[in-house]
């Protein structure tokens, strides 16, 4: 039992809700649209949550390969630097579950007419290197993203522009929304907070690691307001661009935004307060605000 909680928080499970959040608006938009596909839907929902755990996994492996994790930090129990679970161990569960991903992301080919030329496939594979290389840039490679501050950016790709239109492509099968992408960019802007959360609690940590996140360049104060901002832009793309656009007469449609305004103030106001080991619950409430918001909107997308 103790074994099966060190790989529960290895594979950071209460920030899982931020992939599957790009999913299930995805997949509610399609629905909307006289699009959806039961089977394609839930094969983009494990194929998003595998994405996210290679990625968390091959954080933690190469943030201890480079020393970055301390024993006794602040954030949550690290099991390779505690030494709960073996560097080979994580490295060997990131490629297995690397090529599960990689089978579901192949196997939807199979739900997918190749197109003229092959281009929905070929559209398809490369989305999935693009997915790959986001999991591992963000902590590996030569110039990992984390490390200068980048992060973000990185955050803003994975989690909000790729994975929602990625999965109205597959679930509609082979056709690009305009729309997706509006909601991709207010998905990222969410998602962008749950990174924030984490640096602004790590921020000493990774100041004395060298670990140039964006909060370590420009401080709490501003990394406190970004926050406020990204939750108010993600709100302000959907009510301005695309519920001004699309939904122009379903005023119901700004429920969703409303209940989201009221738990990101809450919790930004939290935020501003606390400090250390206190800020670990609002990772989780960063991540469950956002997944709030997204079952409020596919509720009233699939009515």
């Amino acid at each position: 039992m103790k074994q099966i909680k060190i790989w529960i928080e290895a594979i950071r499970l209460r920030t899982l809700p931020v992939s599957v959040s790009g999913v299930l608006i995805a997949v509610g938009l399609a629905k909307f649209n006289g699009q959806f596909r039961l089977l394609p839907s839930l094969m983009c929902v494990v194929f998003a949550v595998l994405a996210q755990i290679v990625s968390n996994l091959a954080n933690e492996y190469f943030d201890f390969k480079a020393g970055t994790d301390k024993k006794g930090r602040v954030g949550p129990r690290r099991g390779v630097t505690e030494g709960d679970i073996t560097p080979s161990a994580m490295k060997c569960a990131m490629i297995g579950t690397l090529v599960v991903a990689c089978l579901v992301g192949l196997s939807m080919l199979l739900v997918v007419e190749p197109g003229e030329g092959y281009r929905n496939w070929l559209m398809l594979i490369g989305a999935g290197i693009l997915i790959a290389i986001f999991a591992f840039a963000y902590s590996a490679g030569p110039y990992p993203l984390s490390y200068h501050a980048l992060g973000e950016v990185a955050v803003m790709g994975f989690y909000g522009l790729v994975p929602v239109i990625f999965t109205y492509y597959v679930v509609s099968g082979g056709v690009f929304h305009p729309f997706a992408v509006i909601a991709g960019i207010a998905i990222g802007f969410m998602g962008v907070n749950v990174l924030l959360v984490n640096n602004y609690r790590d921020v000493d940590d990774d100041r004395e690691a060298g670990k140039r996140t964006s909060v370590v360049v420009f401080g709490r104060k501003l990394a406190a307001l970004a926050y406020l901002v990204n939750g108010l832009l993600a709100m302000s793309v959907l009510g301005v661009v695309w519920m001004r656009l699309y939904f122009a007469s379903a005023w119901w449609f700004v429920l969703p935004m409303l209940a989201y305004l009221l738990l990101h103030i809450a919790t930004w106001r939290k935020l501003t307060h606390t400090t250390g080991a206190a800020l670990n619950p609002l990772l989780g409430a960063t991540a469950r605000n956002m997944l709030i918001f997204t079952i409020l909107l596919c509720a009233i997308l699939l009515i």
